[in-house]
């Protein structure tokens, strides 16, 4: 017994000797990490391969005990039902009626894979539109000269002094406005959705690439102007190789504002065959008899793209959201 006490008092003694406030600090900063971060998400994806009931039972389950595909297969289900009540929402769409309906028959489809098509059909384009359109006006902000061009830049980021809710009442009037001159319906049109989270995501966006193209030198592209360059060509040649860490930065945080965003979505989309996931994971968990693991297996799905998109252009995204932040 004494021994284990002497064994006891120099283990302390020698983590108390190893133990530094930086050391101390640091674990406890890694103690927070893990679990604000890292359980959270691991939490989430166990939690997917368990059974309802593992899920609602008294002691929590860390490990499951067996890896079950249920929830995804739940998921992604669909029927022959539901592919022909598909294919007369389409022709309802496009003449007017129906024939007859399934309705009752597809509720318990969940057909997740429809919203991930809807989901990349307005991230994608919402995020190479924004790098295009941020990219010509940050050029100008940074490189031209013209009167106002300070009180621009500064102006366009008051949109951020507003919450996104008082937003999307005089957004929608305004499309709602323009839809009648043109013919557009705004509901359930996903172009429509690209030009709401456009306009959430171009100020910050010209702002960035704007502080990191007066990072550029600015004699490299005047001497091409002095070959014969054209302007859009020292854009194309030049500028935008130099800038691909800000490009990729601005790319990846348009892609995922869009990818994650709900309000808008939930407003602007009434049809379920055009719900983005937020919207579809807020339906499965709002069900009369909702399926947590499903919920977690929709979230898992949904989180997976932005995870991958932040490891592979990790090296670019750091570079780029310092961009701007040194001057030389």
């Amino acid at each position: 017994m004494v021994k284990s006490d002497n064994q006891k008092a120099t283990l302390i003694d020698h983590l108390a000797r190893r133990m530094t406030w930086p050391r101390f600090f640091f674990m406890l900063g890694m103690t927070v990490f893990w679990t604000t971060i890292i359980f959270p998400f691991y939490w989430m994806v166990s939690s997917s391969f368990k059974t309802g009931a593992e899920i609602a039972g008294r002691e929590p389950i860390f490990i499951p005990p067996k890896l079950r595909g249920d929830a995804y297969y739940e998921l992604f289900e669909f029927s022959w039902a539901y592919i022909e009540y598909l294919g007369q929402h389409i022709a309802y769409r496009i003449f007017g009626d129906y024939t007859f309906i399934f309705e009752s028959e597809v509720d318990h489809f969940n057909d997740f894979g429809v919203n991930v098509i809807n989901s990349i059909m307005v991230a994608v384009p919402t995020a190479l539109i924004a790098v295009v359109l941020a990219m010509l006006g940050a050029y100008a902000i940074a490189r031209l000269k013209f009167r106002g061009k300070n009180f621009m830049l500064n102006s366009i980021l008051m949109i951020y002094l507003f919450p996104g809710i008082l937003l999307i009442i005089p957004l929608f009037a305004m499309l709602a406005q323009i839809s009648r001159w043109v013919g557009v319906e705004i509901q359930d049109n996903l172009a429509i959705l690209v030009l709401t989270y456009l306009a959430q995501t171009l100020p910050v966006a010209l702002y960035m690439l704007a502080n990191y193209f007066r990072t550029i030198p600015d004699e490299i592209e005047q001497a091409a102007l002095i070959d014969g360059c054209t302007r859009l060509g020292v854009i194309w040649r030049i500028t935008m190789p130099l800038a691909v860490p800000a490009l990729v930065s601005v790319g990846i945080y348009t892609f995922m504002i869009a990818w994650n965003e709900f309000l808008y979505a939930l407003v602007f989309l009434n049809d379920r065959f055009v719900f983005t996931m937020p919207i579809k994971v807020n339906v499965i968990f709002n069900n009369p008899s909702p399926r947590m693991q499903v919920v977690m297996a929709a979230s898992v799905v949904m989180s997976l793209p932005v995870m991958f998109l932040f490891l592979v252009l990790e090296r670019y995204l750091a570079e780029g959201l310092s961009a701007g932040g040194v001057k030389g």
